[in-house]
């Protein structure tokens, strides 16, 4: 699969596909060579470790 992206500098906004394998890592633009970064994947929120029950007093 591909991510598509759009060139960050105002001068060029080519749009760009670029592979899956490419996320969390720099990539150049091949239009005007401005290097940005792929975003990372959207990881799902995960809860916190489970809280343990209060100990009851006697």
């Amino acid at each position: 699969m591909s991510v598509t992206l759009i060139c960050p500098n105002l001068k060029c906004r080519t749009i760009l596909q670029v592979p899956d394998s490419t996320r969390g890592k720099k990539v150049r633009c091949s239009r005007c060579g401005r290097d940005f970064m792929v975003p990372a994947p959207k990881t799902p929120a995960t809860k916190g470790p489970a809280e343990a029950p209060a100990p009851k007093l006697k």
